[in-house]
């Protein structure tokens, strides 16, 4: 499969383009800044702003699927994360692609969860993560509304380190008592759930 991930600079894409690669998928990097690739060996490059909705386009042509590892950045616009996703969106669409993995996160709703994140944590996280909730909101709206096979991913806090091999997912509501995943595992649910028919228009919250 030929897969374009956005996004690939960051820390959860890299290791999505490398997992992709592992299993033997053709990895397009679709980035604004090639030279922050560094050591990242993607089979094809292409350079993009992610509100540019030609470029974008441009670089998703011949592309069978593609991932938006996409986050939100300290001090960037509030609802930009959910502008790019939109933009993308039309841009797959009109390059013929009809496959989407976009990760969201877990935090901004409580469908599912145990009281202590419930009642506690995220009450107390609302207003710092306002702006970034916010987006992953309108991000999974535009998702949503799309005609693309579409799975939305949802993690919790984001850990650095080596896989630990595994995952808990859950398809109605979060994953009740766990409040983190490696970025290393969340890069292997979301090239599993790629592959995975039935995770087409599902939202699948993922945990370590």
């Amino acid at each position: 499969m030929k897969i374009a991930v956005l996004g690939a600079t960051g820390r959860t894409g890299r290791l999505v383009v490398q997992e992709a690669r592992r299993r033997g998928h053709h990895v397009v990097a679709v980035v604004r800044d090639p030279v922050r690739l560094g050591d990242l060996a993607p089979d094809d490059v292409a350079t993009a702003d992610g509100l540019d909705r030609a470029a974008v386009g441009a670089a998703l042509t011949g592309v069978d699927a593609v991932v938006s590892a996409l986050g939100p950045v300290t001090g960037s616009t509030p609802g930009v994360q959910g502008e790019l996703t939109e933009v993308l969106l039309d841009a797959a669409r009109e390059a013929g692609v009809h496959r989407a993995v976009v990760v969201t996160a877990s935090g901004w709703v409580d469908d599912g969860d145990d009281p202590l994140s419930r009642y506690l944590a995220k009450p107390i996280l609302a207003r710092a993560l306002r702006d970034a909730n916010a987006g992953f909101a309108r991000s999974e709206a535009a998702v949503r509304a799309s005609d693309l096979d579409w799975t939305i991913v949802r993690p919790p806090m984001l850990r650095d380190g080596a896989a630990r091999g595994g995952y808990h997912e859950r398809r109605d509501g979060n994953v009740r008592w766990r409040w983190s995943i490696r970025r290393a595992d969340l890069a292997t649910a979301v090239c599993d759930l790629l592959d995975d028919p039935t995770a087409v228009g599902a939202t699948v919250s993922v945990a370590g």
